[in-house]
């Protein structure tokens, strides 16, 4: 319990801004991403430097707070909030410096993709992220980070440089390849269990204009498709890569109104190669005859940003994953089965690549262990009525458990909700113990555990 005077006195030490349920902007600093989870923090300290966090960091632990970090909010399950406790809320730290010449950027820690890749693309630069420029820069980095770019570049977490955080006992630190190496590896993929990351510094790439967009196929083809592309993307080039996907065909200008509202499958395409070579690499996915190809060249940061209008904030999400070495034809059966049952319009399946870049990353080489699957599968029930909110879970949560005995070990941390302890290690797979190891020696009392939480070892 913390009195008023502690509160008062706790305010006086910051810079930032801090919320409490009786203030008239508590609803809106605690409103998620995810608007099927309602949290009610007892304090959101909205941070304007690392001074802020330090002093967060210092005063939860004194004070025995349930302690949760938020960066672009973006978080599925909800983890970036808790009922009663203290949430750190890194949304004022967006400062973004780029180097040209050293070809990196560092973004702080409340930075969102869109706000990095519009900083990057004036230099005709850019780094592995996700598909939703909205997500934030933290998040999908600490998870390991699966987009576009990953079968040239690897994922984030591989052009990650180094961090700067705020330890469990409020010291600063920066871990890189040559200063608290063994932080450094636990950060490229264990999530926020470590501390809290206040800036990010990732390698550049020479990237500037892309060949993408989707393909379409009507959903009586999906089986004929999915068994195309389980053989021809892990052929392909790294600079392809694509995603597949069950879809409703949103009511949008970009999409001929005769598909409007149509349940489809498809392929969301990334050349990030030679232009020249484009067509070329392109080729097999239009011998498919599929009836949109809305392949195209655009700035990288389009392609980003081409999803922010369908996933808003304030839908209600449920989320299931699994990795996937194989997909079998028992396994696409069952997927065409629940694809084509898809409860609403943002409800979707997807397939993310893990391949040819991620692959030459030894699985010990950094805390993401899944080096050796294939794809990261998702299944996301999505509406923007709550009314609908047990429904698209029901959906989530029956396509998931028809399609688990076909996939591999864990799941991408950034897709799962709060599954429980077993569904985390085997996440982390052999490097769980490291892991644990080094939470114990950063992290001795679990400060840090509103997340997909490592214990410490001991």
């Amino acid at each position: 319990m913390i009195d008023d005077a502690q509160v008062q006195t706790f305010r006086q030490q910051l810079r930032g801004m801090l919320a409490q349920p009786a203030d008239a902007g508590y609803d809106a600093a605690r409103r998620l991403f995810n608007a099927m989870i309602d949290k009610r923090p007892r304090l959101i300290v909205q941070c304007a430097d690392v001074a802020d966090v330090m002093t967060a960091v210092r005063f939860a632990r004194a004070n025995a707070l349930l302690l949760a970090v938020r960066g672009g909010g973006h978080n599925g399950g909800g983890l970036g909030s808790c009922d009663d406790g203290m949430v750190i809320d890194l949304g004022r730290l967006r400062g973004l410096r780029v180097d040209p010449a050293a070809h990196s950027v560092r973004a702080e820690g409340g930075c969102t993709w869109g706000e990095v890749d519009h900083a990057t693309h004036a230099f005709g630069l850019a780094t592995p992220s996700g598909v939703i420029s909205t997500t934030g820069v933290g998040g999908l980095t600490l998870g390991g980070g699966i987009g576009y770019l990953s079968r040239r570049f690897g994922l984030t977490i591989d052009n990650l440089l180094s961090v700067d955080m705020v330890l469990a006992d409020g010291s600063f630190v920066t871990a890189s390849a040559k200063v608290n190496e063994d932080l450094f590896w636990a950060v490229r993929g264990g999530g926020g269990n470590f501390g809290v990351v206040t800036s990010f510094e990732f390698r550049l790439h020479d990237l500037s204009t892309v060949v993408a967009g989707p393909t379409l196929w009507p959903l009586e083809r999906a089986a004929e498709v999915l068994r195309w592309y389980r053989g021809f993307l892990p052929s392909a080039p790294p600079e392809l890569n694509g995603f597949f996907a069950f879809i409703t065909v949103p009511p949008a200008p970009s999409f001929p109104p005769e598909l409007h509202l149509q349940k489809m499958c498809g392929i969301v395409w990334c050349y990030a190669g030679d232009a020249a070579h484009a067509d070329a690499a392109l080729a097999p996915v239009r011998a498919m005859a599929p009836v949109l190809d809305g392949l195209a060249s655009m700035p990288y940061p389009v392609l980003q940003s081409a999803f922010d209008g369908l996933y808003v904030p304030g839908l209600h999400w449920y989320w299931r994953a699994d990795f996937v070495n194989e997909l079998s034809d028992s396994a696409i059966a069952l997927h065409v089965k629940h694809g084509a049952q898809m409860p609403t319009l943002h409800s979707s399946m997807h397939l993310y690549p893990i391949d040819a870049a991620v692959h030459r990353v030894g699985r010990k080489e950094t805390a993401f262990a899944a080096r050796d699957a294939r794809w990261a599968a998702v299944y996301l029930g999505v509406t923007p009525d709550p009314a609908q909110g047990e429904q698209v879970a029901q959906w989530s949560k029956d396509y998931w458990q028809a399609l688990h005995p076909h996939a591999a070990a864990g799941a991408y941390v950034n897709f799962m909700m709060d599954e429980g302890q077993d569904r985390v290690k085997a996440a982390y797979r052999d490097n769980y113990a490291r892991l644990a190891a080094i939470k114990a020696r950063y992290d001795p009392d679990n400060l840090f555990r509103v997340n997909q939480n490592i214990r410490p070892a001991g």
